[in-house]
């Protein structure tokens, strides 16, 4: 269905909606972390693993995406090689550094306890145009930085 009528809103309306959606994510994140035994930023950091696919990260990389310190990826990482979701490879260019893989199985067990939000999501976008598309993915995108710089800003000290 494309232009669909849309309902009334303005910025106040917007940024509840948005708080909304970031509750719900949250709640829904936290569950899905249960489910697949493990934490919320080890589900995170699993994240970021797939989505780097075969470009491997190493452990310095995923401490900065996810705002954490290389300690803290060393336990999260052996609480997802534990769990049977990554293994650490050594870096072709530096032994002294190791890089990290996803698990095909792991891959496959959570792709299952998405996919079913993932077809929704798709039936969703499948309201809006192409034009509304590239409203709300500039929106992601620009959102997205703004809460990066902010996280930037709230790891700052002083």
């Amino acid at each position: 269905m494309h232009g669909k009528p849309r309902p009334p809103a303005d910025p106040a309306r917007a940024l509840s909606a948005m708080d909304h959606l970031i509750a719900a994510h949250l709640l829904g994140q936290q569950e899905l972390a249960r489910r697949l035994g493990v934490g919320v930023t080890d589900l995170t950091c699993f994240g970021f693993v797939l989505e780097a696919g075969e470009d491997l990260l190493t452990a310095g990389d995923l401490a900065a995406r996810a705002h954490v310190t290389t300690g803290a990826v060393t336990g999260i990482l052996n609480r997802l090689e534990r769990a049977g979701y990554v293994t650490r490879r050594p870096d072709p260019d530096d032994r002294r550094r190791v890089r990290v893989a996803a698990v095909p199985d792991a891959v496959g067990r959570v792709g299952a306890v998405y996919a079913g939000h993932y077809r929704g999501l798709a039936d969703l976008f499948a309201d809006y145009t192409a034009d509304e598309l590239a409203v709300l993915t500039d929106w992601f995108t620009r959102a997205t930085h703004l809460a990066h710089e902010s996280l930037e800003g709230l790891s700052s000290p002083g």
